[in-house]
C-alpha cells in the first residue's frame, strides 16, 4: 500500500501546494548571507557592550563574521575572552549526535572549552568565575528537539544564578516561516525537548530566550538579564539558505527542511540516512521493502556508529521533497511515518523509548497505532498550536508570516 500511494500522495500534495501559494497574499522569498547581517556581523552595536569585559562565548562552528570565527576576530579586536562553552557536536561542530565531549584546550587559540554535552549541561559556578558577560553565538535550525535551544536554557539559567549579562548574537531560523507540531506536555520534558512549545516553533534564538525569560521556564521562575543584537533585513516570511552546514548531519537545505518531519524517525527502529550521503533526506529498514530506494550506512565522520551500520535498507529517497512540499506547505509532513508503520511486519517494535520524547506527547505515538489519518492527528494539534502562536507573538523581534 505504501510503496502504491507514495507518488499519488506526492502529487496530491503537489497540486495543493501550488494551488495554496496562488491564493496566498503572503510573499515568501529566498535569502542568503548576503541579504542580511546577522547580528554578529553588527560589531558597532555590541562591542561597547563588551569592550574591557571578561568574555565567556557560547559557540560552535556556525559562528562566523563573514569568514572569520567570532572567537577570532574578538580576539583580534582585542576582547578579553576567557573560555568557551560548546554545545551538542562541538566547538568546532564535527562530533557525532548524542557523543560525549570532554573538555579540552582549542587548538586554534588557546582557549579552554568546556563542553556543555553530556553529564555537564549546564555552566557551574566555577565555570563563570570572572566572567562579565557570556555571549551566545550559535545557529539553529528551529525544531524543538535540536538540543542547542536545551542549551540556551541552560545558559540562561546559570547566568541568572550568577547574575552574569547575557548576550545573544541573533541569526535567522531557516525553519522560521511556519508553526506546526504537537506541543510537548510536561511529562515529556527531556534534553531533545524542554518547553510547552510545537515542534516547529517558527522563532530565533533571541526571541525564543526572550520566551524563556517571559514565560517563567527558567528554575524557580528566575529571569536572566538577557540583550541581543538583532539581524538587520529578516522577517519571518524569508526562507533562509545557511552558509554552513549546522551540524554533521545537516548537509544542506534539503536536510533542513525535512529535519522536523524525519527526526521523529530517530524514535523507531528506521534509518533517517546517518552513515550515508544523504541523511536527514532518506528514511529506511532491511524490512521495509515496500521502498524503492536501497542504502547502507557506514560510519563516516558524524557518523561513526549509524543506526543499521552495514545493513542493507529498503526505503524512499525524499529529498526532493523539501523544496517541493515543506517549503510551500508549511506543515510537518506524518504520511511516511504513518506508512511504515502500516508496512513494518514487525510493529508493535517500530517504536522505542526515545519516540515519546521527540514528539513531546505519547498521544502521536497512539494515534498512528490506532490508524489515524494524518488530517485526524494534525486535528488534535490545532487548538494547543493556537494558543503557543498567541504567547509567541509577544516575543516576536521580526515582521511574522501571518
Amino acid at each position: 500500500m505504501f510503496k502504491q500511494l507514495f507518488p499519488f500522495i506526492f502529487l496530491f500534495f503537489l497540486f495543493e501546494t501550488v494551488f495554496s501559494q496562488d491564493s496566498s497574499n503572503i510573499l515568501y522569498r529566498t535569502i542568503t548571507i548576503d541579504d542580511i547581517n546577522v547580528g554578529a556581523e553588527r560589531t558597532e552595536l555590541y562591542f561597547p557592550i563588551i569592550k574591557d569585559k571578561n568574555l565567556a562565548i557560547v559557540a560552535n562552528h556556525t559562528a562566523m563574521i563573514g569568514q572569520k570565527h567570532l572567537v577570532d576576530s574578538l580576539i583580534g579586536a582585542g576582547m578579553h575572552i576567557r573560555k568557551v562553552f560548546a554545545p551538542e557536536h562541538g566547538f568546532r561542530g564535527n562530533a557525532d549526535a548524542g557523543e560525549y565531549i570532554n573538555n579540552y584546550t582549542d587548538s586554534i587559540t588557546g582557549l579552554p572549552v568546556i563542553s556543555l554535552y553530556g553529564t555537564n549541561k549546564k555552566p557551574k559556578s566555577s565555570d563563570l568565575q570572572g566572567i562579565d558577560i557570556v555571549i551566545f553565538d550559535i545557529q539553529d535550525v528551529g525544531a524543538r528537539f535540536y538540543t542547542y535551544i536545551s542549551t540556551l536554557h541552560y545558559v540562561m539559567e546559570a547566568c541568572a544564578e550568577n547574575n552574569i549579562t547575557l548576550l545573544i548574537l541573533d541569526r535567522p531560523n531557516p525553519n522560521g516561516f511556519y508553526v506546526d507540531g504537537p506541543v510537548l506536555e510536561p511529562q515529556f520534558k527531556s534534553f531533545v525537548g524542554m518547553h510547552p512549545v510545537p515542534i516547529v516553533h517558527g522563532m530565533t534564538i533571541a526571541e525564543y530566550a526572550l520566551m524563556i525569560n517571559g514565560e517563567g521556564w527558567l528554575k524557580d521562575g528566575i529571569k536572566a538579564n538577557i540583550k541581543f543584537v538583532t539581524v538587520d533585513n529578516y522577517n519571518h516570511t524569508y526562507f533562509y539558505v545557511l552558509p554552513i552546514k549546522p551540524s554533521p548531519n545537516l548537509p544542506n537545505m534539503n536536510a533542513v527542511y525535512l529535519y522536523p518531519s524525519l527526526c521523529l524517525f530517530e524514535g523507531t527502529i528506521l534509518s533517517v540516512g546517518r552513515g550515508t550521503e544523504k541523511p536527514f533526506q532518506i528514511f529506511g529498514h532491511p524490512e521495509l521493502r515496500a521502498g524503492s530506494y536501497t542504502f547502507t550506512p557506514r560510519s563516516m565522520q558524524g557518523a561513526m556508529n549509524p543506526p543499521l551500520k552495514d545493513n542493507l535498507c529498503y526505503g524512499f529517497d525524499v529529498s526532493d521533497f523539501a523544496e517541493i512540499f515543506i517549503k510551500n506547505y508549511n506543515e510537518i509532513y506524518l504520511f511516511w511515518l504513518i506508512g511504515a508503520y502500516e508496512e513494518m511486519p514487525q510493529k508493535e517494535n517500530l517504536f522505542n523509548n526515545l519516540f515519546d520524547k521527540l514528539a513531546g506527547t505519547d498521544k502521536l505515538r497512539k494515534q498512528i497505532i490506532e490508524g489515524l489519518s494524518e488530517t485526524e492527528i494534525k486535528a488534535t494539534w490545532q487548538n494547543d498550536i493556537r494558543t503557543f502562536k498567541t504567547i509567541r507573538k509577544r516575543y516576536l523581534l521580526y515582521p511574522d508570516f501571518e
